[in-house]
Parts: C-alpha cells; sequence; structure tokens
C-alpha cells in the first residue's frame, strides 16, 4: 500500500540537529474520511500533483513534485497557483506551468531554480523519478549552484509525448474531473 504524505510546509519540522520530518499524512486521511475540512483542503491543494488534482494514480513522484512546490515557495515566499476556490487552483496545477522561481526572486542559483523546474513538471515521466535522484542534484547544487546540469526532457520531444498530452486534454474534458474534484474538496457524494 503506497501511503502519500501531505508535504507542505506546514506538515515538515526541523529538529535543533537538523533533522527533518513530515508529521502529517492529511491526504490519507482524507481520502479515507466522509468529511474534508475546506481550509484543510484549501492549505493542501497549493501543493497538490497535477495527477492529484485529476484523481487519477500517484506514487511518490507526486510527493516530489509537492516537494518542488515547498521549495518553490521557500525562495519566492508565495506559492505559484492561488485562486478563489480549491478547484481553481488545482486546475491551475494541471493546466498551467510554474514559473521559474529566479523569474520571481533574484538571486536564485540556476541549479537550484532547474530542480525546482525538474520537480514541479506536470508530466510524472518528466520529473525525477525518485527522491534519491532528486537528493543527487541537491547536493550536486551545493557545490557547483552556478552549473546547469540539471537535464529537463523536452516536453514535445517526440510522437508518444504529443500522444500522452491529447490524453491529459481528454482527461480535462471528462465531467469526471469536476466531480473528483468536488469529491476531493467535499468528500464522497
Amino acid at each position: 500500500k503506497i501511503v502519500h504524505r501531505d508535504i507542505k510546509p506546514q506538515n515538515i519540522i526541523i529538529s535543533k540537529e537538523g533533522k527533518v520530518k513530515v508529521t502529517d499524512f492529511g491526504i490519507a486521511k482524507a481520502a479515507s474520511s466522509s468529511t474534508i475540512n475546506s481550509s484543510a483542503a484549501m492549505g493542501s491543494v497549493h501543493y497538490i500533483s497535477p495527477e492529484q488534482a485529476r484523481g487519477g494514480y500517484s506514487d511518490e513522484r507526486g510527493d516530489i513534485y509537492s516537494f518542488g512546490v515547498t521549495l518553490y515557495e521557500m525562495l519566492t515566499g508565495g506559492v505559484p497557483f492561488d485562486g478563489e476556490t480549491t478547484v481553481s487552483v488545482a486546475v491551475r496545477h494541471i493546466q498551467d506551468e510554474i514559473p521559474a522561481p529566479s523569474s520571481i526572486t533574484e538571486g536564485i542559483p540556476v541549479s537550484v531554480d532547474k530542480i525546482v523546474l525538474k520537480c514541479t513538471q506536470k508530466k510524472v515521466d518528466m520529473r525525477y523519478q525518485t527522491v534519491s535522484e532528486l537528493m543527487a542534484d541537491l547536493k550536486k547544487s551545493l557545490v557547483m549552484p552556478e552549473v546547469d546540469f540539471v537535464k529537463i526532457a523536452p516536453a514535445y520531444g517526440n510522437a508518444s509525448m504529443a500522444s500522452a498530452m491529447d490524453d491529459e486534454e481528454e482527461l480535462l474534458d471528462d465531467s469526471l474531473f469536476d466531480e473528483k474534484i468536488y469529491a476531493w474538496q467535499h468528500g464522497p457524494v
């Protein structure tokens, strides 16, 4: 059974010794709960991966996306997407590209900028595939912050990628999307 952590700044603590802990498994709890506190859902939706927002399959790469949004917020002082409702924020995670942190805040090293962008790619296959890969690049960025070593695959590099984008657009047109967002926000109907 896969357990996804609710990765967001409010759920991360750092001990005096520098150890980092995730303190909440809110997504797992929300999925099994018949009622969801809408203010808690509003907070979590700012960090939700596109596949979770669509109600699709999610694995550790969803947590990597949420970590990327958290890192983005640490660097820029704000979340990449905001809106009036949880649905509007979730839709932006699905449709809109996250701006480079360096376009918001000056002085962000190129390697850190690219790490955030790779973490927050819409397509899971374009993100880091494991936390170990992400950790390796984070460690490398400490030594070579201004070196452009992070590799992000081109978004429309081949026919299979274009086909995957068509599949995503089809999911967005599906009325089930609205039902999944409503259920995520308000609990099962």
